[in-house]
């Protein structure tokens, strides 16, 4: 009996996150969208493939979507501007060669504006990763914004020393302005984890903004050092229906997502399994 209040009590909580987000979406959050993979060949929920991401690039467009830039949209939060009716920016983490022969392409095509964040030390060092000229290319086509993704992906709350953590940030910072000649402004962090020393480290070596891959609307805060992203993720028979209500309803979403981390946290997996994320 008592498993199944405590089951009555989740859906009726998850009924209520639903309703009270319907009437609680701030104008000023953005979807920041995050993709990893695009290709033809690979199987798994980071990848999706060309078509798929070709799709919903004419989606955005076609519904009327403004993508813009990462500096546009901290420009525009600092008073310095305004957003567009419907602001959306485009990410993509790691920097491997699908970035160069896939993703690319498509942005050319729809003439898309997109921040690629990038492992400097994998540069030019394997086949499955882009090179410093083909990154040079992109970044001077005006459409890809090259930024870090730090020096070797290590994760952030498993550095406990702080040389080695100022490397992986500032090091990588250094990497793309000697090879780019441009200045680097912002970090996405490996595997999205963070620590209080590392965001005051990003700032220390001026950084704008750093960014999670926790499932959120942007949010403008003082600091923008934690700024959520909406992962965009595939191998799925559902690809483009997930990929528009993760985009379309993430207010609604995000607060049922971590609604659910909480169940799980709180040792309810079986509870947890039964509220709906796409």
């Amino acid at each position: 009996m008592k498993r199944v209040l405590i089951f009555l009590g989740a859906v009726i909580a998850a009924v209520a996150i639903f309703i009270s987000t319907l009437f609680q979406e701030d104008a000023a959050d953005v979807p920041i969208l995050e993709y990893f993979r695009v290709n033809d060949i690979d199987e798994n929920s980071f990848t999706l493939k060309v078509e798929q991401f070709d799709s919903q690039i004419k989606y955005l467009i076609d519904e009327g979507y403004t993508i813009i830039t990462l500096d546009e949209l901290l420009d525009a939060w600092a008073g310095n501007g305004e957003l567009p009716e419907k602001p959306v920016v485009l990410t993509f983490d790691d920097g491997n060669v699908d970035s160069y022969n896939n993703i690319f392409p498509v942005l050319k095509k729809y003439n898309a504006k997109a921040t690629l964040f990038i492992v400097t030390d994998s540069v030019n060092l394997y086949p499955s990763y882009i090179t410093w000229d083909q990154a040079r290319e992109m970044q001077s086509g005006g459409l890809v914004d090259i930024e870090s993704h730090t020096l070797s992906h290590k994760n952030f709350t498993k550095i406990y020393s702080r040389d080695k953590l100022w490397d992986q940030i500032y090091g990588s910072k250094q990497a793309i302005e000697w090879y780019l000649k441009k200045p680097v402004k912002y970090i996405a962090y490996p595997e999205g984890k963070y620590t209080v020393e590392s965001e005051e480290m990003c700032k220390e070596v001026g950084y704008r903004a750093g960014f999670t891959t926790n499932y959120g609307l942007a949010k403008n805060e003082p600091e923008n050092y934690v700024l959520d992203r909406i992962p965009v993720l595939g191998s799925n028979s559902h690809t483009f229906l997930r990929f528009k209500l993760r985009l379309k309803a993430a207010p609604v979403f995000v607060r049922l997502h971590r609604f659910k981390e909480r169940l799980i946290e709180d040792g309810n997996p079986e509870i947890a399994e039964w509220i709906p994320v796409p």
